[in-house]
């Protein structure tokens, strides 16, 4: 008898065309940070900029506007807005929050960020 096994997250995530994945534990978090602002126009925006030494350095904040060639993936009510330079730089990256004693806020695992010191050439 062979018994085939599918190993899977309790949680759920959400892959975008973008490539970039919120957990529902960091949509939850968003939507709760959007409403207590008391804004429904607000949208969370990822960007990367080149970090040298450092490798990637990410930047999200909420944000109203909309630029040209955004990206906006829905993921259960929270726009997730990624501009289009950035979007190669994301793929396959999963957001997610942490809620721990020992560390709090979102976190970024991105495969595409390397882990050697390659001053200027940290992509890829």
């Amino acid at each position: 008898m062979t018994t085939e096994s599918h190993t899977e997250s309790t949680e759920a995530t959400k892959a975008a065309p973008t490539g970039v994945i919120l957990t529902d534990v960091a949509a939850t978090k968003v939507k709760a940070l959007i409403e207590q602002e008391g804004r429904d126009d607000l949208r969370l925006r990822i960007a990367v900029q080149p970090g040298g030494c450092s490798g990637l350095r990410y930047q999200l904040f909420f944000d109203e506007r909309s630029l040209d060639g955004d990206v906006v993936t829905d993921f259960d009510g929270v726009e997730v807005v990624v501009d289009r330079m950035s979007s190669p730089y994301l793929a396959g990256a999963t957001i997610d929050f942490a809620d721990r004693i020992d560390a709090q806020g979102f976190t970024i695992d991105n495969p595409n960020a390397q882990n050697s010191c390659a001053c200027g050439d940290s992509f890829h």
